[in-house]
């Protein structure tokens, strides 16, 4: 699968720059190609200057805005940030339009956090804009939500974080909803934690992307994960993760030694692998809720059989008693098993509902000057309904 992927603000920047990076590392191990274009898109020329992947030319690192904000963003004002995207929407799809291989990609990411101004605000308002012009191509955000000490310090990011998601789930196809704090390790600096989120956010798109682009007929799974099935698959609020077990180093030389035990420890890892996924999943959720969902085994031919996609496909369906599941293989990975799992069309996003809540109780605040004043709702459509739009 070829994405196009457009990064807005700081935080979208720099997980672009992340999937060009990604498209390089593909295109070196695989000679495959998974990213047809990668952009980033801010207010701040700082932010844009300090990218290391997305070529440094002005159709790329898009700088919008510009009169009204200076080249220094606008203040984790969202609405000032949609406003810029709607008014610049045309410099940044006319770039869009002339890379090259657009007609190759099958479908858009864009990328940004929810909690700030410049991407917060953009994402919908380009999402919209994007999908009136290309209607043959789903339209897929990937939206990154705040730290726990973010939502703490600062009111105005709860109520940026639930304009953001009503109004980019009221226009994208699929939104994949990523919790920073899950990703955070607290004997890291701050640089060096953005760095390992931004690259941990990433990493589960390697093998999913590269699944349908491979060239090599030894390196094609016997079932095929494409980009059909991860479009078919990908729908409203959705997941991702992905989990690794390590294969003994020796275990390749005696495999026509092997006896039931070597033939369960394959099982074993594969599970594992797994669950390592499910744990590591992008937001925590419960999984029962999803509609949809897919998983990826890859890992070396001689480790893959159908015992252990069986195994796989049943401790999926196991947590996702009510999705439509679909499965692939890729026989592409070197000492290691890889499952990477989504998990999409979530019903119940308790994380969401709590940042409407939040978000209509600070608005009420605000409004009416009131501290502490609770609203009681009767459940996500009805918190729906009074979040402003920024479309």
């Amino acid at each position: 699968m070829k994405l196009v992927v457009i990064g807005l603000g700081q935080c979208g920047g720099r997980i672009a720059d992340e999937f060009a990076r990604l498209n390089r590392k593909a295109r070196v191990q695989r000679g495959t190609e998974i990213i047809s274009g990668t952009f980033a898109v801010n207010t701040d020329v700082a932010d844009l200057s300090g990218l290391s992947y997305i070529r440094s030319n002005y159709q790329q690192r898009i700088l919008i805005g510009n009169q009204k904000s200076g080249g220094h963003g606008v203040g984790k004002i969202n609405e000032l940030g949609a406003e810029i995207a709607r008014e610049d929407s045309d410099k940044i799809i006319e770039a869009v339009r002339t890379t090259q291989r657009l007609a190759e990609a099958d479908a858009f990411l864009l990328v940004s956090s929810a909690a700030g101004g410049t991407g917060s605000g953009a994402i919908p308002v380009l999402t919209q804009q994007l999908k009136e012009r290309y209607t043959d191509k789903p339209l897929y955000n990937l939206i990154v939500l705040p730290f726990e000490h973010e939502e703490l310090t600062e009111k105005r990011t709860i109520y940026n974080v639930a304009t953001c998601l009503k109004s980019a789930y009221l226009v994208a196809d699929a939104i994949f909803l990523v919790d920073n704090q899950r990703y955070v390790k607290k004997n890291f600096s701050i640089k060096a934690n953005l760095a390992e989120i931004n690259t941990s956010v990433v990493k589960p798109f390697y093998n999913l992307l590269s699944a349908g682009e491979e060239k090599k007929p030894v390196y094609i799974g016997s079932k095929m994960l494409d980009a059909g099935d991860i479009i078919q698959t990908l729908s409203g609020w959705s997941v991702i993760g992905h989990g690794e077990a390590r294969l003994s180093r020796f275990g390749f030389f005696f495999r026509k030694k092997r006896d039931f035990r070597e033939k369960s420890l394959e099982t074993h890892k594969g599970v594992q692998a797994m669950q390592g996924a499910i744990s590591r999943l992008s937001l925590k959720c419960d999984p029962a809720d999803a509609k949809r969902g897919l998983y990826l085994l890859s890992a070396p031919p001689e480790e893959m059989n159908m015992d252990l996609i069986k195994e796989l496909g049943n401790r999926l369906r196991d947590i996702a008693t009510d999705a439509t599941i679909r499965s692939g293989d890729y026989p592409r990975e070197k000492g290691l098993v890889n499952v990477t799992i989504i998990l999409s069309e979530l019903a119940n996003v308790k994380r969401i509902t709590d940042y409407f809540t939040k978000a209509i109780n600070y608005i009420h605040t605000t409004r009416r000057g009131r501290e502490g004043l609770e609203y009681e709702h009767e459940g996500l459509k009805d918190l729906f309904g009074d979040i402003p739009s920024l479309l």
